[in-house]
């Protein structure tokens, strides 16, 4: 199963810290591609993650910043503003959020997690089995870190 880019609907997104679900674990999904995010987003809801989303990488790190409970973040590599690389520079100097695992997916090929120091890459278009088994190991379900 792979992820659609036909999305005809935008899903308002609730803020994670809101969520009153104890052991729900919250995902920023972070990509430029509108469709990409938004149905990655409705996805994720529907499977009982609570969702932020940010179009770029300096999005994300406000985003973070706001919210440093985040579980872990969704990152695509390739965006304008700030790319996931940089996203991934600033993060890690940042204490308040340095330790908020991530998972990058991307349609640029072969990526060493290494290379970037993160906890998996997913390849586009992604398999929603990869995907929702890289985000438990990356965040396994426990309750919310408030």
């Amino acid at each position: 199963m792979v992820v659609s880019r036909d999305s005809s609907s935008t899903k308002t997104l609730e803020d994670p810290a809101d969520d009153s679900r104890a052991s729900t674990r919250s995902i920023l999904v972070v990509d430029d591609d509108i469709d990409i995010r938004s149905t990655l987003c409705e996805y994720l809801e529907d499977e009982g993650y609570a969702v932020g989303s940010a179009a770029n990488g300096q999005d994300a790190l406000d985003y973070l910043r706001e919210h440093p409970t985040t579980s872990v973040v969704l990152l695509d590599l390739m965006m304008p503003i700030m790319d996931g690389y940089q996203f991934r520079i600033e993060q890690k100097s940042d204490p308040a959020i340095a330790s908020i695992p991530v998972v990058v997916m991307t349609a640029r090929g072969a990526v060493d997690r290494t290379e970037i120091d993160v906890d998996q890459v997913l390849a586009k278009p992604l398999e929603l089995t990869r995907l929702r088994a890289a985000l438990d190991r990356a965040a396994p379900a426990t309750p919310s870190r408030s």
